[in-house]
């Protein structure tokens, strides 16, 4: 098994971690390049993490994938040594994605119960400031894999960003949601079948 070097990973680990907190910065545009350097890495107190998740993970694409779940969970790990405390993030993510399909179907016959048409999933009531699937998300109800795929579909946060007014919470939701969006690969056709199954029932 190759490993990989550690100054490698801390690379792509700054390409994630800029891509997730940033707001111009886009890791697949870029090809994970940025101005990391040698000199800054090996001055790093935490450079053995870097190393340890090299020996760990040994392909760039599980690389890529384990900084997804991280620096998408609801907690945001954004420095590696939380990440290797807690890689049951990551364990959960690849559950979740293997079975996709199977976790939006389960979501979605969540959010049905309480909206009347699949638009009003978009819609801000009076309760909560957010459209009602952000809210669920926030809930812990549905998923953040659930709420990415229907930003996929739909486009919705184009008129949530205009709508809702909490200048706190919701900018960086919106980020989280947006930055995940070329990651997340789904079955488009499959989605579709079920959103119009559920609904039309």
């Amino acid at each position: 098994m190759k490993i990989m070097e550690p100054f490698d990973v801390y690379k792509y680990y700054m390409s994630m971690k800029l891509h997730f907190e940033s707001d111009t910065y886009d890791a697949l545009k870029y090809n994970y390049k940025t101005s990391a350097k040698p000199q800054a890495f090996f001055k790093r107190r935490d450079k053995y993490h870097f190393a340890k998740l090299g020996r760990k993970y040994d392909s760039v694409n599980e690389l890529i994938n384990f900084f997804i779940a991280q620096f998408t969970h609801s907690s945001n790990n954004t420095w590696v040594g939380n990440m290797l405390d807690d890689e049951d993030v990551y364990d959960q993510w690849k559950k979740r994605v293997q079975s996709l399909s199977y976790v939006f179907e389960t979501d979605i016959n969540k959010l049905i119960e309480e909206v009347k048409s699949f638009d009003d999933l978009f819609s801000v009531k009076d309760d909560s400031p957010y459209p009602v699937v952000v809210n669920a998300y926030m809930q812990g109800t549905i998923t953040l894999e659930t709420v990415v795929i229907l930003e996929s579909l739909t486009g919705f946060l184009s008129v949530a960003d205009k709508k809702v007014t909490d200048p706190i919470v919701w900018p960086e939701i919106s980020k989280r949601i947006r930055k995940y969006k070329p990651f997340l690969n789904f079955n488009d056709l499959k989605i579709r079948k079920i959103i119009f199954r559920i609904f039309t029932s």
